[in-house]
Formats: C-alpha cells, sequence, structure tokens
C-alpha cells in the first residue's frame, strides 16, 4: 500500500505525460504480484467494490470531525478524499504502523456489507499518514484524478515490458485483476495469453483532422467517403457465445445496450457507430445521451430511447481476421455479411460518390442542413490498423457554432484546478416577466482557454461575487465568453429548454458589454430539423 500511495501522489504532482509513464514503469517493474496488479486495476477503472462508499465516508465523517469544518474545509479544498485524508486523526508520532497491502483492502471489502466497510476503512485511516489515507480513500472511490488514463497505464506496461501497446489492448479484456498472466507474459516468465476466441476490444483505427492541402490531394478513385454520424464510435464482438459492445476506448458498455445485440451471429467483430434510432430517423446526441454511463437500463428506456449501430467496417467475418485485407475488401465483406444476416438493430453507412473536390465540398457543405457531423474520407486500399496512422483515414466536420454567452456561475474545478474557479454556467437573455431581460443558463465548460487566462479569471470570479450556494459562485453578469458548440438540441432537463453538445470556450470576449451577447432565441433557431 505504502508504494501506491507514493505511486499516486507522484502522479498528482507530476504535470508531464513521459514522466508519469516513467513512474508508473518503474513502479511496475520494481513491485511484485499481486500488489502491482491491484495498482493497475485501480489506474485503469478496472476495480468495482459495488459497496455505496459516499454514505459510508458519510457516516465516517459524522464519528470522527465536525461536519461544519469538513463542509467549510471541503469546499475550500475541493474533493471529497483529500479533504476526509487531511482531517482524520492519524496515529501518535511515534506509533509504528504498517499499511495494509492492497491485496487485503481489496479482499476484505469485496466481502463487506455498508456496515463492515465503514468499520474497516476507519480501522485502517487510523494506521495511516496523510498521503496513505488519500491513497486508500481515492483507491475505494474509483476517482483518482492523477491525469492518468487507463491507455496510459497501458502504455507504461508497454514501455516497461518492451510489448507492443496494440498487443496489450488485444489481450486485455480477456484478462482480470490482479492479471497474474499479464504481468508474466511482460515480464517474460509466461507465454501471451490466449485470448483469440473470446469476445475481446480490437484496437480501432481513427482518423486525423484534413488538413487543406491534403483535401486538395483527395482522388475520387482512391477515397471512399461516408457520413459522420453524431453518435459514438463503438465495437460489437461476438465470440464464443458472448457479446461484448465496446466503446472506442475499450470501456465495456455492453450492460447499457443490450438491445444492439438482437439477432447478430456468433463470430465475428464489426465496427460502427451507436446512435438513437426512431422510424428509421437518427436522433439527436442527447437522446444517446440518457443510456450512457448506465450499467443497466429499464424496459422503459429501452422502448424510448431504442439503441441503433450504423457499420462502417468488419474485422472479424465468420471468426476469420479479415484486418488485413483493403478497405475495399473488406467493405465487399461487410455487405455480405450484412445481406447474409441483416440484424434487426443495425444497417450499413452509406458510401458517397463523388467525381472532384467540387462534389466533395458540395457534400461537406450541405452536412449541416442535413443534421449531419461532416464527412469521413478512407482511402479504399487501407488495411485496418489500429491507432491513427497517418494518409490513411480523414475527417472533415463542419465548421462549430458559437455563440456569445454571459458567465453566470463558477465553481472550484478538481485536481491542479482545486484552488481555481474553473468551472464556468454560462447563460443567454431572454424576455422576463416584469418585462425587461434575464439570463437563463445555456450551458457549462471548463476548459478552452490557457493556464495564464484561468489565472485572470480566477481573479474575476473572486472580485465579482454576488451571492454564494454551497461550492457555486454567483458573479455579477458582466463577462462574455464566445461559446462555441458542435450542434444544440431542445432539452426537458435543462431551464433554458436546450442542450449544446460539446461546449467550449472559444474567446474569452472581454471588450463586449453583458448587454450585447445573443438571446436564447438565437440558440433555438440553431436547432436542427
Amino acid at each position: 500500500m505504502r508504494g501506491f500511495a507514493t505511486l499516486l501522489d507522484r502522479l498528482a504532482y507530476t504535470p508531464a505525460r513521459n514522466d508519469k509513464l516513467r513512474l508508473m514503469a518503474d513502479y511496475f517493474a520494481a513491485t511484485p504480484d499481486p500488489e502491482r496488479g491491484w495498482a493497475l486495476a485501480v489506474l485503469t477503472g478496472s476495480l468495482s467494490l459495488r459497496l455505496p462508499f459516499r454514505r459510508i465516508m458519510t457516516e465516517m465523517i459524522e464519528g470522527r470531525i465536525d461536519p461544519v469544518l469538513f463542509k467549510l474545509s471541503r469546499d475550500y479544498v475541493g474533493d471529497t478524499a483529500e479533504t476526509l485524508a487531511l482531517l482524520w486523526p492519524g496515529p501518535e508520532a511515534d506509533a509504528q504502523t504498517e499499511p495494509p497491502p492492497l491485496e487485503t483492502i481489496v479482499e476484505e471489502l469485496s466481502q463487506a456489507n455498508a456496515g463492515e466497510a465503514a468499520d474497516l476503512v476507519s480501522a485502517w485511516l487510523d494506521r495511516l499518514d496523510a498521503v496513505e489515507r488519500w491513497a486508500l480513500l481515492k483507491l475505494i472511490t474509483g476517482a483518482l484524478r492523477v491525469g492518468v488514463s487507463a491507455r496510459l497505464a497501458k502504455t507504461a506496461l508497454a514501455e516497461w515490458s518492451g510489448q507492443k501497446l496494440d498487443d496489450i489492448e488485444e489481450v486485455w479484456h480477456g484478462l482480470a485483476p490482479p492479471y497474474p498472466q499479464l504481468f508474466g507474459w511482460l515480464a517474460g516468465e509466461a507465454p501471451k495469453p490466449n485470448v483469440e476466441e473470446m469476445p475481446i476490444f480490437r484496437p480501432l483505427m481513427l482518423s486525423h483532422a484534413i488538413e487543406d492541402d491534403e483535401l486538395d490531394a483527395i482522388a475520387a478513385d482512391a477515397f471512399q467517403a461516408e457520413w459522420k454520424w453524431d453518435g459514438i464510435r463503438v465495437q460489437l464482438s461476438t465470440m464464443a457465445g458472448e457479446h461484448r459492445l465496446f466503446s472506442r476506448t475499450g470501456d465495456d458498455i455492453s450492460g447499457a445496450f443490450p438491445d444492439v445485440f438482437e439477432g447478430l451471429p456468433e463470430n465475428c467483430v464489426l465496427d460502427g457507430e451507436l446512435l438513437v434510432m426512431r422510424e428509421g430517423e437518427v436522433q439527436p446526441f442527447n437522446d444517446l445521451q440518457q443510456r450512457l454511463n448506465r450499467k443497466t437500463v429499464t424496459a422503459n428506456m429501452l422502448k424510448t430511447y431504442p439503441a441503433h449501430i450504423r457499420l462502417y467496417d468488419i474485422l472479424y467475418d465468420d471468426g476469420e481476421d479479415v484486418r488485413a485485407l483493403s478497405l475495399e475488401e473488406r467493405r465487399t465483406r461487410l455487405e455480405a455479411w450484412y445481406a447474409r444476416h441483416g440484424p434487426a438493430r443495425a444497417d450499413l453507412s452509406e458510401t458517397l460518390e463523388f467525381d472532384d473536390i467540387a462534389e466533395l465540398k458540395q457534400l461537406w457543405e450541405n452536412a449541416r442542413e442535413t443534421g449531419i457531423e461532416g464527412l469521413m474520407l478512407k482511402r479504399r486500399a487501407s488495411p485496418y490498423l489500429s491507432g491513427r496512422p497517418k494518409g490513411h483515414w480523414y475527417k472533415w466536420k463542419r465548421a462549430p457554432l458559437t455563440l456569445d454567452a454571459v458567465v453566470m456561475y463558477a465553481q472550484r474545478g478538481s485536481g491542479k484546478r482545486s484552488s481555481y474557479y474553473s468551472d464556468y454556467t454560462f447563460g443567454a437573455w431572454r424576455p422576463s416577466d416584469d418585462g425587461g431581460e434575464e439570463l437563463v443558463p445555456v450551458g457549462k465548460s471548463y476548459f478552452g482557454f490557457t493556464d495564464a487566462e484561468l489565472q485572470e479569471l480566477d481573479r474575476w470570479v473572486r472580485n465579482h461575487t454576488v451571492d454564494r450556494f454551497g461550492p457555486v459562485r454567483q458573479v455579477e453578469p458582466k463577462l462574455v465568453f464566445e461559446v462555441a458548440f458542435d450542434s444544440v438540441h431542445p432539452s426537458t432537463r435543462h431551464k433554458s429548454g436546450v442542450a449544446m453538445r460539446f461546449p467550449r470556450v472559444h474567446r474569452i470576449r472581454w471588450d463586449k458589454p453583458a448587454d450585447e451577447a445573443d438571446r436564447l432565441e438565437t440558440l433555438v433557431k440553431m436547432i436542427e430539423g
């Protein structure tokens, strides 16, 4: 546990990617099994203890820490685990304590109920110093916030072992924590785990945003064009009697979308876009969002937001790996596969004909009118290569929409930003009941500005606060953001009646008076369809 706590602490204060990789690689090399395996599970979000830890932590706080002190401290620190770790009365200065190994923590919590878990965690916290307490609480809640993604942790495994990252990705979903087979192979002590007949994730082939000179070089006979649909990229895998649906990063999202497996045959791996469809029409991304990030879904949700996959590619056809074939050959295989099976919750992505760049540009310009995100351009001769190989696939997204909105509320961020007001809610004007105008929230964003701009924004928030609601500050309606976003959709969940897709701060309009910002009706007119 002590080595893991040190690793997390150093990762939290290490901003550079390569330095984070080095820290993790050194840890994996020096730490024995199964400690490093459980650490890897925590870093990749693969450890699920299935206990109500928010409730457990609340009970622990009530027994040891004044609740008013905790609330005030949590507001200042910005992170529950860090606040609790700092306030918890630790061991006496001369006490000789040894933290429990990760294996013990996982094993005992896995067998405990909520009441027993609270007692276990409290007893462990009594034995640990502040950094170890923080690491333990991060472990059990799963909210690390140390700047490490699952892919970065796997990249560290590749750097330490010398194995290819793609090979690690391909075996990952066939293994379980604490990964003894994986570490045996990576350490050179065992063969590569055999997971070929399992429904595992195969790394996706990704695209580059097209540049002007690359666009001019596109030839109709060498490239295939398709619409870029506004859903999420997924991979369907059906092997050994199991069906899995993976996100583009390899997360298993099968539980949230059981309906997409209807009518799927065995022994195939398919690449496509997950959408919500009604009566043959693609619905707004906001509808799909109702089902994302859920472990399970209700019957009503399945009916209200029916899932559908628009197929782009085929990787395995009747158990045969066809990734080495050209896109043209794979498309022929995909069409034949679809003609044989025609699953109810899937269809084929349309290929678009064009003779020259002028026709291609016309297709792109028409994308917004038809509610489509843009175009995909794929070299016909491309094999299916993992990652983002240069010169094969391009995305040509339509230009973003923009709106001048007024900052209404600010909240502290997390991790490195926990001391700064970095999360901003902004609004648009609409007529008020008294005959004047009022601001109504239309979106929230926490990125799109530099570190220097963040410091300036933080000072502005502190100097223009007019009210407080817990951790949220209401500010004077004087600052305008030019907000960029991909699209806007009707929403019953928001007071304004609309929801932005991917809002981000495009520019800070220090120069613009707030009363000249946009009206809600301007945003409503941007709703497609």
